[in-house]
């Protein structure tokens, strides 16, 4: 069975730091591309980031470029989302989705056609 499964979520202080992982079981995640998404309650799904087959970062939103970053970690089927500097405006359940490509070298931008995706993790910034 494929499936994508996020974890790492919490609940934290503003200014702290998490990291979450979404993790690839039932197919390779070298052959996709991996973004990553939240929404909070009353909102829209935000798109956060997309990170490519060949490890660019394609795209981190206005809202977290200075603070969030993404990486991938093949061996371990695992991408991994580092959130630091959280604020309360950063609370929300947050998926990941994986976009696969036939082209190594193709930068999508995630933000189309995603295949897979998980079911989410909660996070909540509060004092």
């Amino acid at each position: 069975q494929m499936q994508l499964v996020e974890s790492g979520g919490g609940l934290v202080q503003p200014g702290d730091s998490l990291r979450l992982s979404c993790t690839a079981s039932g197919f390779r995640l070298d052959y996709y591309a991996i973004g990553w998404f939240r929404e909070a309650p009353g909102k829209e799904r935000e798109a956060i980031s997309c990170i490519s087959r060949r490890d660019k970062i394609t795209y981190l939103a206005d809202s977290v470029k200075d603070r969030f970053t993404v990486s991938r970690n093949n061996a371990q089927n695992t991408v991994y989302l580092q959130m630091n500097s959280l604020k309360p405006e950063d609370s929300a359940v947050y998926y990941c989705a994986a976009e696969y490509s036939n082209d190594y070298y193709y930068d999508t931008l995630c933000l189309y056609g995603m295949d897979y995706w998980g079911k989410g993790t909660l996070v909540t910034v509060s004092s």
